[in-house]
């Protein structure tokens, strides 16, 4: 016996390719269709863009908090005291 997968949908090929642009064409006419190709391109470059700011997201998450940026900031703000310090020192 076979078993496919479920939802597996078979691509089609030359002939129904045709017959699908010429459906189209008939339906939306030779004019309208590269805007909706455009458009459909444009909404799918979105969604990519969304997914792949949502898996950053997640990777960041993932990673916990950076706790880098907060030894940075402290070290900087200890430096300058250091620095606040020695010109009061020299000056005097």
């Amino acid at each position: 016996m076979f078993q496919t997968a479920p939802l597996q949908v078979p691509i089609p090929g030359g002939p129904e390719l045709v017959i699908i642009l010429l459906v189209l064409v008939l339906l939306f006419g030779a004019n309208k269709i590269p805007k909706l190709a455009r458009s459909t391109g444009q909404a799918m470059g979105e969604f990519q863009k969304g997914r792949q700011e949502l898996n950053e997201e997640l990777e960041e998450m993932k990673d916990g908090p950076d706790t880098d940026d907060d030894t940075t900031s402290s070290t900087t703000d200890d430096t300058e005291e250091e620095t606040a310090t020695e010109t009061e020192t020299s000056s005097n």
